[in-house]
């Protein structure tokens, strides 16, 4: 392998890294404010992927509007399967929502099969050549994912740490029984978790099949490598979620001359049981009480 082709791999690991770190931190914010792995925000971004797809086929060429009409659908989801299913079964043990949540995954692949059927579906970006230097190739959409990733993970970490909301999603965090002693209205705090991790699911599923293609495994394909990111870098940690995804990503990536592409899922698998093993509370880690 040479030169070029290492830093290929690695601008191309750092891109999947940037973008995987969307889900891995709608995980990181359910696991540490509502206390349960969501194992639907794999199907929350597919449905936002074929929100665009629709948006597109209304207004042809529209790629804005098609992000736009992807967050909307994302938010609207997030929050009606909150507002259905997760608020009533707020206070029981972590299993229950866990086993909800991936109720709630069949249901809306279900109902999204059942609608559009199984066919691929491509979002309509412009085409352009990727820029050569010396061997180097950097495609712009890869320039316009990462930049749009690391701005929608700019906008979520001045809401955590600069707003009233964001001091109030972390002390819930934090503790969620001194919270509510505080006066801290968890309702309140819960509906704009629930809104984030519907916007965050919706841009990561935009910009995933802005990169590939819209199918109904999208966001399936992308749940395992984004909870071994969440693990990695910290269950309950949003900075550690970032962290693990952009160091997976790499990973993954410098494994394609190994294993080949179709096979460097098992990286993320492999990392998963590794962390598990060896530092269950992963590299920024905090403790997790479970109810």
């Amino acid at each position: 392998m040479t030169l070029a082709d290492f830093v290929n791999l690695l601008i191309n690991g750092t891109v999947e890294g940037l973008l995987m770190a969307l889900p891995a931190l709608a995980l990181t914010l359910v696991m540490a404010i509502a206390r349960f792995p969501n194992a639907a925000t794999g199907d929350y971004m597919t449905v936002s992927a074929y929100a665009a797809v629709g948006v597109q086929w209304l207004i042809p060429g529209s790629l804005l509007l098609a992000a736009v009409g992807a967050i909307a659908a994302g938010v609207a989801v997030s929050l009606l399967f909150y507002l259905w299913v997760f608020r009533a079964l707020r206070g029981r043990p972590l299993v229950a929502s866990l086993v909800a949540s991936i109720g709630v995954a069949f249901f809306a692949r279900s109902i999204l099969t059942f609608s559009v059927g199984q066919d691929q579906l491509a979002l309509q970006v412009p085409m352009m050549r990727a820029w050569n230097f010396s061997g180097i190739r950097v495609l712009p959409l890869d320039l316009v994912v990462a930049a749009v990733s690391i701005v929608a993970m700019a906008l979520l970490f001045t809401l955590l740490r600069l707003t009233p909301v964001g001091r109030q999603m972390r002390a819930v965090a934090d503790n969620p029984d001194l919270a509510r002693a505080s006066g801290i209205r968890a309702n309140r705090v819960l509906l704009v978790l629930w809104a984030v991790v519907g916007a965050l699911c919706a841009l990561g599923g935009f910009l995933f099949g802005a990169k590939s293609v819209v199918s109904p495994e999208l966001g399936w394909e992308q749940l395992i490598p984004a909870f071994a990111a969440m693990i990695l870098g910290g269950i309950g940690s949003p900075a550690g979620a970032v962290a693990g995804a952009v160091l997976l990503g790499i990973a993954q990536e410098l494994s394609v001359p190994l294993v080949g592409p179709s096979y460097k899922i098992a990286v993320a698998f492999a990392v998963l049981l590794l962390v598990l093993l060896v530092r269950p509370r992963g590299l920024f880690g905090v403790a997790i009480a479970a109810r």
